[in-house]
């Protein structure tokens, strides 16, 4: 997911540079979004990973 962000990043950076404003602006908002997303996701796995208290496991 955050490779995604990455790329409509890129994608907006490009698209200003050339002067397509309406596609940086579109690509801008969806690379924030995937960001944002990507931020939520991580906080959530890592929480329920902390509640869980699972240790490592033990090496075979």
């Amino acid at each position: 997911m955050l490779g995604w962000a990455i790329f409509f990043l890129i994608v907006a950076l490009v698209a200003a540079i050339f002067g397509f404003g309406g596609v940086a602006a579109v690509a801008t908002n969806i690379a924030q979004i995937l960001f944002v997303v990507f931020i939520v996701l991580f906080i959530l796995t890592l929480i329920v990973h902390l509640v869980r208290g699972r240790g490592p496991r033990p090496p075979v």
